[in-house]
């Protein structure tokens, strides 16, 4: 049922990872970019959702290879690249995420390989299976997508909505007209390329347009949403347990 919806975590914390999991999902969003997770607790993270069967995808600090190597060391799934600007500018941190002759990303016999020797085909397999996701949120992004899309480093990618809008001009992300052109542009040019896109989708509006368009994956579960949502309800329940109360 959520095959298709991936949820996304703020904080290093285990016990959201396993509620989600129970819940149905088998993708995870890592916002390493913006929250603090310190390199082991992201190593508990990865460990502890590959064991329970869950594609982690990590968005890094920054397009830059140093932060690349280290999580594609770490084993996970996807790499999310934030900040990305014209394909000229972030080659070296794309190319990082593949091994030779495709990139340059360098060998660690760790976790990535299982802590064994590798296998003949382990870099070929690596090269396929950990997907280069650059996200699309920046105006020179959107306006260099037809090369980025083109090159053999990328495997799809993610949108990010909202420095996406800010960057191109408007005050803010509403989801409107402008907003769903822009997306929907990004997710004609990646179909013509033959690469999926991938698409936060906050509220039921966005979640039927990404579907609409094709999006791969649809992000719908924000941690801090789901605690905010928690919480409403409890004081919603305060509050009907107080009218209840106070009925003649």
């Amino acid at each position: 049922m959520l095959d298709k919806y991936a949820f996304w975590m703020s904080t290093p914390n285990l016990d959201f990872l396993e509620i989600a999991v129970n819940a149905g999902f088998r993708r995870v969003i890592l916002d390493i970019e913006h929250n603090s997770f310190t390199p082991d607790r992201r190593e508990a993270l990865v460990v502890a959702a590959r064991a329970m069967g869950v594609m982690v995808c990590a968005k890094i600090e920054a397009p830059e290879s140093v932060w690349v190597q280290r999580a594609v060391d770490l084993g996970v799934d996807a790499v999310i690249l934030p900040h990305v600007e014209r394909l000229r500018d972030v080659h070296a941190a794309l190319s990082t995420t593949k091994f030779p002759p495709q990139g340059t990303r360098s060998y660690a016999a760790g976790r990535s390989a299982g802590f064994a020797a590798p296998d003949n085909d382990y870099f070929a397999r690596q090269n396929r299976e950990i997907l280069c996701l650059p996200m699309i949120e920046t105006a020179a992004a959107f306006d260099d997508l037809d090369a980025i899309l083109a090159s053999p480093l990328v495997d799809g990618l993610f949108v990010g909505p909202f420095d996406l809008a800010l960057s191109r001009g408007r005050d803010n992300y509403l989801f409107q007209a402008a907003d769903r052109a822009d997306i929907a542009y990004i997710a004609t040019r990646a179909r013509a390329a033959g690469k999926p896109w991938w698409m936060p989708a906050w509220g039921p509006a966005e979640q039927v347009f990404a579907r609409e368009n094709g999006a791969m994956v649809q992000i719908v579960g924000a941690e801090h949403q789901v605690l905010a949502a928690g919480m409403a309800t409890v004081i919603s329940g305060i509050a009907t347990g107080r009218a209840k109360a106070d009925a003649p």
